[in-house]
């Protein structure tokens, strides 16, 4: 990746939502967090390019864990304000 994904932190908020799922179904969920997170455009092609949504080994670890640790870090650091 071109530069490493991050969240933005101070446009993190508590929600309780109303919206369309990843699966493109009804989302009506409880009280969560929403965390946006940014990820260059140019890295975008080779994430996706190397993403198997009917894998269940996909994506693989180098990948996943930089992403998972963005929003992770974000959602500590938020709730030890």
């Amino acid at each position: 990746m071109s530069h490493e994904p991050t969240a933005d932190y101070l446009q993190m908020q508590r929600v309780a939502p109303y919206c369309e799922a990843t699966d493109g179904g009804e989302y009506d969920g409880d009280e969560c967090w929403m965390i946006p997170v940014l990820i260059p455009v140019d890295d975008v092609a080779d994430l996706l390019a190397n993403y198997d949504p009917d894998s269940g080994t996909s994506p693989l670890v180098a990948t996943a864990r930089p992403l998972a640790r963005v929003i992770l870090d974000a959602l500590l650091r938020k709730v030890s304000e």
